[in-house]
């Protein structure tokens, strides 16, 4: 299951830091994402174009979980190379994130993968 099944994701950019806010549907989509979409696990995702650290917040009471991704954007929107490669195109990859989701799981239903 790839978290565009369980959330919404808006990023942003400044500097070379990119920020990933994931919004979850629903409550057990919010369990899930906490339990599985880890700091470790974003960072294992992006690794081609992250170099830096990435630190993940909790916002319980908003269903949603904030990534702070450094050096993560080819050193920012002025000096890099990349083309588009600033925060905002960034949350593709995020909804892309494939998570291992238990059959059980009540979020597992909705899966349009497989």
């Amino acid at each position: 299951m790839r978290v565009r099944e369980l959330a919404s994701v808006r990023c942003g950019d400044k500097g070379n830091t990119l920020n990933a806010a994931v919004v979850a549907n629903d409550p057990d989509a919010y369990d899930l994402l906490v339990d599985r979409l880890t700091a470790d696990r974003l960072g294992a995702a992006l690794a081609p174009l992250v170099e830096g650290p990435v630190t993940r917040y909790e916002l319980p009471g908003l269903r949603a979980l904030n990534f702070v991704v450094e050096d993560a954007l080819a050193g920012g929107v002025t000096t890099s190379l990349r083309l588009d490669g600033h925060g905002k195109s960034l949350s593709f990859a995020v909804l892309g994130v494939d998570l291992d989701v238990p059959e059980d799981h009540p979020a597992a239903d909705r899966s349009v993968d497989g």
